[in-house]
């Protein structure tokens, strides 16, 4: 018999090894399965796309935060939130850019999560670019592309908030054949940005918000949310009076030290006016909506 040839068994470990490496490459298989996988159930019940006014700070803004804080409330969901990505300047030259950017993060969200519904939102310049998604023209002029046609089915409700086209009667609501049965818009009648007649003053646009108009506005979005899903938590949501198939006028309540958003009393709506003090309008909401 021949005796083994040297290195044999330097060439029995190098097999060895090899079935070591194969069985370590299995557990890892057989580990592999196991991890993290992104599915359905990472995503939001909803999701709200605010742009902020003029000259705040990014991110929703604080009429966006309120609106967004009360939709959580109101309806119990796990709702996300997305700040539109734009230069919200005083020279208010970029709200096409806001809009595309809007619309690309919409159709991210949709490709991603197809069940989320989607609100949109805007206050002040953040309601001129909703209006440039919706298809309105800011000033009779068209800013960028609207929203495609076939994803106005996954926007549930649109909000807006102190709109200069309203001022021009061309609020969303009325002139969106894209979104506007979707759509509140709701403008203080003491916002000269929105609202032009007699006792404006420029507080009644950067105060006139919170609280009020913004509960309002979640009560309608809530409403367009639930619709055929559960019930809502109670004591918020549609329950709590809001009928989304009436526009809502009347009085109001006043914007005491427990409005939500601010710290202490709040500042009468007043300065500079084009009126003589006592022709000033009863405390009465300006909102349109169309169910």
């Amino acid at each position: 018999m021949r005796s083994p040839r040297t290195g044999s068994a330097r060439s029995g470990g190098r097999w060895v090894g090899l079935g070591a490496t194969a069985l370590f490459t299995a557990g890892v298989a057989l580990v592999a399965p196991n991890l993290p996988v992104a599915s359905a159930t990472d995503c939001a019940d909803a999701e709200v796309i605010f742009a902020r006014g003029t000259d705040e700070p990014a991110g929703l803004g604080r009429v966006g935060d309120a609106f967004v804080d009360s939709l959580r409330k109101q309806t119990g969901m796990n709702i996300a939130s997305y700040a539109v990505n734009y230069k919200a300047s005083k020279l208010q030259l970029h709200g096409g850019d806001g809009a595309k950017d809007a619309i690309s993060h919409l159709k991210s969200t949709v490709s991603s999560c197809p069940n989320t519904q989607i609100v949109l939102g805007g206050y002040s310049q953040g309601a001129s670019v909703m209006d440039i998604v919706a298809g309105v023209p800011v000033g009779g002029i068209s800013w960028g592309d609207p929203l495609p046609a076939e994803y106005a089915k996954n926007v549930a409700a649109v909000a807006t908030f102190g709109d200069v086209a309203t001022r021009t009667d061309q609020a969303l609501p009325t002139h969106s054949a894209l979104l506007g049965a979707k759509a509140i818009d709701l403008c203080n009648p003491a916002d000269p940005i929105c609202h032009p007649g007699p006792g404006n003053a420029w507080s009644g646009h950067t105060e006139g918000y919170v609280g009020v108009y913004t509960t309002q506005a979640a009560a309608f979005a809530a409403d367009k949310l639930m619709a055929g899903s559960a019930p809502t938590v109670p004591g918020y949501g549609p329950s709590s009076g809001y009928d989304p198939a009436t526009s809502v006028h009347g009085p109001q309540p006043g914007y005491g030290s427990g409005t939500p958003g601010y710290g202490g009393p709040q500042p009468s709506v007043s300065g500079p006016s084009t009126s003589d003090p006592a022709s000033l309008p009863p405390d009465l909401g300006w909102v349109s909506a169309v169910r």
